[in-house]
């Protein structure tokens, strides 16, 4: 079976965003980078909610192409546009979906059920999800993610939006906590308590 992770930089006080939905609030260092490549390098699906992918797609694409940024995020573009794309939104229609052709559309109804069936699918590779607040805590209540892997930052944002909106309902069990390599980051590894070690 398939491990659906979920991947995601969280500030010290437990914030998934600052305050009005500022993203950038939070404590990004390159080790973060180097990490969510490491783990789109393992993904065979990269599962994401509506706004994320939206924000996914308006600012990865033409990075691969500028000679200026790191190779690590070009890299990056590389593997966001090659990788097959499930995204869950009732609104998105796969002509918005442009440059990511790759991309197939469920609603939040189905969500579940086709979370379910890419797990239990024949493609080979983790399914990856970054960003998606909404969708992978919905993910977590209904057991279906197998790993929480939170880069938790050395940044107090004080306001935003919570990484959780509610408590698993089996509780967490930690797999591993450790400083990421040359960064304030630490890589803190969980599972859901009711699942096997």
């Amino acid at each position: 079976m398939r491990q659906l992770i979920v991947c995601n930089i969280v500030s010290l006080d437990g914030y998934f965003e600052g305050p009005g939905g500022d993203v950038m609030a939070l404590p990004f260092e390159e080790a973060f980078d180097d990490y969510n490549a490491a783990r789109l390098r393992a993904a065979g699906t990269l599962l994401l909610g509506r706004r994320t992918y939206e924000g996914l797609k308006s600012y990865w694409p033409p990075v691969a192409g500028d000679a200026g940024a790191r190779p690590v995020l070009r890299e990056i573009s590389r593997l966001n546009d090659a990788i097959g794309k499930v995204v869950v939104s009732d609104t998105l229609t796969p002509e918005q979906t442009a440059p990511w052709h790759n991309t197939r559309i469920v609603t939040r109804a189905e969500a579940r059920k086709s979370v379910a069936e890419l797990k239990n699918g024949p493609q080979e590779g983790d399914i990856l999800m970054f960003g998606s607040h909404v969708l992978w805590n919905d993910l977590l209540a209904g057991g279906l993610v197998d790993e929480l892997h939170l880069m938790i930052g050395a940044g107090v944002l004080g306001g935003g939006t919570p990484a959780f909106t509610g408590r698993p309902p089996h509780g967490l069990r930690l797999l591993g906590a450790a400083p990421l390599p040359g960064s304030s980051l630490i890589l803190a590894r969980y599972a859901p308590a009711s699942a096997r070690p």
